[in-house]
């Protein structure tokens, strides 16, 4: 199913069902699995320099729809178009310049040390002079043919490489609502659905059915307001995080569509420490001490949040009972559009109760650098700021980053979203939902090897 409104160009559309579908129209440089790692599909060499700031990737072999090579010119107005949308954009924040050099080579200059450069680069690849088009020209395994309600993927002749699918047409079905995919999908007119479990739209599917989880980077937090009331006490907020009960949440009112996270990485990733993850876990007790040592209970607490998303303020409404438990007055303000913005912008809360989609990499800067995107109520610090660079050129350092995270209070990660794949029985092999890569090819047997620097 799809909805005919949305589009297929991959830097503009947000309509979820295109997006799977785009899975079969495009390639990427890389592929970013569903437990985080980076699989080369475009990309047949890369290397990079010693201080990890210049990144050269060598193009495999592939062809557009017509014909013609993919080459680095496409390649670089892909990654241009990428940064410059709201889709892709935020991933590119240290990501100084892109060149193409000759035909099939790329390189990325980082304004620091970068270690995990490949999974940033998960991103759809276009013929370059299609880039702002509705339906831009892609190389992978299908083509589109049709337009309006009436469209369907065709398998290019003479594609090499592997590919989920092997049939010669793949019909779609236009559908203008959550609910009329649904009654396709269970009445047997479509055999797979591509859902957000925590949109307002979102509908019970009741069929019979093989359902995947797919990775989204979209984090639900906590923001403290560290320059007044209560958690300006740093004992208070680094407390905060044993009140959370995190299980709860994902069952009601996220339906288990949501990975419980005390640290601020997906489980499902490398990065998140399950050790220390059970460090910061739900322990009422300790939190109700704190605010009885400190002589708080009685007073007031104010949580932000968007009205506007109804999930979230459900949420907010449990985590408003588990502070009550500790004997605080807690309201929950919900603001829609402007007036919401403004109290944001105002540091006018307490709590913030956000959501955020974060690069693949797992990138926190813009909560703690000076005037970053999500800082708010002074969430940025300079020491926290350095432990983000530090976590970019070694992996291995985000132990240490949540470590001090959660020391300090600031922000308080409690789960993250996944998005839904539904398949009737039968209808496809087991799929491996990758991350905005959901029919994604099947990875060669032996990957590329990084290259020496």
């Amino acid at each position: 199913s799809y909805p005919p409104d949305g589009g297929f160009n991959p830097f503009t559309c947000t309509k979820l069902a295109n997006r799977a579908i785009m899975s079969l129209l495009y390639q990427r440089l890389f592929v970013v699995t569903t437990d985080y790692q980076a699989e080369p599909e475009l990309c047949a060499q890369w290397n990079h320099s010693d201080d990890m700031r210049t990144w050269t990737f060598q193009l495999a072999e592939a062809s557009f729809t017509d014909g013609t090579a993919v080459t680095a010119a496409d390649v670089k107005a892909s990654l241009e178009a990428a940064r410059d949308s709201t889709v892709y954009g935020s991933r590119f924040f240290h990501v100084a310049e892109i060149t193409a050099e000759g035909t099939d080579t790329v390189v990325m200059t980082m304004d620091t040390p970068y270690e995990l450069t490949p999974m940033l680069l998960d991103v759809p690849i276009v013929r370059a002079k299609d880039v702002a088009e509705e339906r831009p020209m892609g190389s992978g395994p299908y083509a589109l043919q049709g337009s309006g309600d009436n469209m369907t993927l065709v398998r290019k002749a003479g594609w090499v490489g592997r590919c989920l699918l092997n049939q010669k047409t793949v019909p779609l079905y236009a559908a203008s609502s959550t609910a009329e995919v649904r009654d396709s999908f269970e009445f047997g007119g479509t055999s797979m659905a591509y859902t957000d479990p925590g949109s307002a739209s979102y509908v019970d599917y009741r069929c019979d059915y093989e359902l995947y989880d797919c990775p989204t980077g979209i984090m639900l937090y906590l923001a403290c307001n560290t320059n007044t009331g209560l958690f300006a006490d740093r004992e208070v907020r680094e407390a905060l995080t044993y009140a959370i009960d995190r299980d709860a949440l994902v069952e009601s009112p996220y339906n288990g569509f949501a990975r419980a996270a005390s640290l601020a990485s997906d489980p499902a990733s490398p990065f998140y420490d399950t050790t220390l993850a059970a460090k910061y876990g739900y322990k009422p007790e300790k939190f109700v001490s704190v605010i009885r040592e400190k002589l708080l209970a009685g007073s007031s607490v104010t949580i932000l949040v968007d009205g506007s998303k109804a999930y979230r303020v459900e949420a907010a409404n449990q985590i408003k009972t588990m502070l009550e438990y500790a004997g605080l007055q807690v309201e929950v303000d919900e603001m829609t559009g402007r007036a919401y913005e403004e109290t944001l912008l105002a540091w006018n809360f307490d709590l913030h109760l956000g959501e955020t989609r974060l690069s693949p990499t797992g990138d926190l800067s813009q909560f703690f650098r000076p005037w970053g995107d999500l800082s708010y109520a002074g969430m940025s610090d300079p020491e926290l700021y350095d432990a983000c660079l530090d976590t970019l050129e070694n992996s291995g350092n985000y132990y240490n980053l949540h470590q001090a995270i959660q020391s300090d209070g600031r922000l308080c990660p409690i789960l993250f979203r996944t998005y839904a794949v539904y398949v009737n029985r039968g209808a496809l092999p087991d799929i491996a939902p990758a991350m905005d890569c959901i029919l994604r090819l099947e990875p060669e047997a032996a990957p590329a090897e990084e290259a020496a620097p």
